[in-house]
């Protein structure tokens, strides 16, 4: 009986031991779930988490600033020619030739070989227009104006836009006497302009038989300062003669506008009114001149002493015609050049007061002046200065029936 319990309880030790054996060959489900779990960790460095991707795709301020700055090297060929453009605003082109075939041509000439941005508009003597015209610049982008006003008050409007807008102005030929002003004023010396005018005329009035002499001051716009300036510089040598009652002033107009339509009328009816009796003519310039000139002929009158300025074409005809006594010659080229430096300065940032050998108050403030001299063009001197200076040219001149009047050997 023993002996079979023994048996009986060995063989059931033996199936125990080998189901326990078995059980390890086996795998269960526990180390499968662990199998995923050890093959996850490289999985995890490959694919980086959404925080880590945002941190690597979002670049640093630092980054972001070094980007952003240009180096200096960029910098300084961008800043060579500025940022930005330069407006050049122009009166018009009926009161003188010199707006459209000099000044605009010597601009051109001056910004194209410096390579700045620039644009040339013309306000055909509208105020208004002009006015729209400066608007537009600055809307456009522009940093300097360079303006020749048609009155001081749209010139003081203009400049005020400017100085809001951050913009440098150039008052060019023209100052504008009302507001504070403008950054620089570009021109020549006009009561000089006037006073050559005065002087060159004096001798040839004095010697005229008529005594006294009859002498009319035909001038330039009320609106113009320079008119003003001009009549003051002839004023000065006439007065002296007025007093003393060797000449007379006949009469003393300003013509609205520069417009020489209008100064041929007025011209008629100052001759009309003294009778014809007129024995000399400040003309304040060449256009003003030719209306002189075109009164006298159409009543049938002689040449007489009569002034003019700026060197136009006609105005170097009437001259050698023996119509014209004599012009003022403002070298336009070189009024252009400074202005044109001074405007790519203030372009650049630079300071311009460098380029003024002056200062001129405008009624508020006094304005940086850069000064140029004039010069007394008659029949002696055209070949010595216009023609020399490559303003004028013989060929221009010299057409139709003012041929007979240039020299052969021109």
């Amino acid at each position: 009986m023993r002996n079979k319990f023994l048996t009986l309880s060995l063989i059931t030790f033996l199936l125990l031991f080998m189901a326990a054996c078995g059980g390890a060959a086996t795998p269960t489900s526990a180390p499968q779930e662990e199998a995923p779990a050890e093959e996850a960790a490289p999985a995890e460095e490959a694919a980086p988490t959404e925080e880590a991707m945002a941190e690597e795709a979002a670049p640093t301020e630092e980054a972001m600033a070094e980007e952003a700055a240009p180096t200096e090297e960029a910098m300084a060929e961008e800043g060579a020619m500025g940022e930005g453009s330069i407006a050049v605003l122009l009166p018009d082109s009926a009161s003188s030739a010199r707006w459209e075939n000099d000044d605009r041509r010597f601009f051109e000439e001056a910004f194209d070989a410096a390579g700045v941005e620039y644009t040339i508009v013309n306000a055909e003597g509208d105020a208004r227009v002009q006015q729209t015209q400066a608007e537009q610049a600055i809307t456009n982008g522009a940093k300097v104006l360079l303006l020749v006003n048609l009155d001081s008050g749209s010139g003081a409007a203009i400049i005020a836009q400017a100085r809001e807008a951050g913009v440098k102005v150039i008052d060019y030929d023209r100052l504008t006497i009302e507001g504070p002003g403008a950054d620089l004023y570009v021109s020549f010396d006009n009561v000089a302009v006037g006073r050559l005018m005065g002087e060159t005329l004096e001798p040839l009035i004095d010697g005229l038989e008529a005594d006294p002499k009859q002498v009319v001051q035909l001038n330039g716009s009320p609106t113009d300062n320079n008119a003003t300036l001009f009549r003051e510089g002839y004023f000065s040598v006439a007065e002296p003669h007025y007093t003393a009652g060797d000449w007379v002033l006949v009469d003393d107009q300003a013509v609205p506008d520069w417009d020489n339509q209008q100064a041929l009328v007025i011209y008629e009816q100052i001759l009309t009114a003294a009778g014809g009796n007129v024995d000399a003519t400040f003309a304040a310039n060449d256009g003003l001149a030719g209306s002189v000139i075109s009164a006298l002929k159409s009543q049938g009158l002689d040449p007489m002493p009569v002034s003019g300025q700026d060197a136009t074409v006609g105005g170097i005809q009437n001259i050698l015609s023996g119509w014209q006594t004599m012009t003022v010659y403002k070298p336009i080229k070189l009024e252009a050049e400074a202005a044109a430096d001074a405007a790519i300065r203030l372009l650049n940032g630079e300071d311009v007061t460098a380029v003024a050998n002056d200062t001129l108050n405008n009624g508020q403030s006094d304005i940086p002046f850069a000064k140029l001299t004039p010069l007394a063009v008659t029949q002696d001197n055209i070949a010595e200065t216009v023609i020399a200076d490559g303003f004028r040219t013989w060929d221009e001149i010299c057409v139709g029936d003012f041929e007979q009047y240039c020299p052969e050997d021109r």
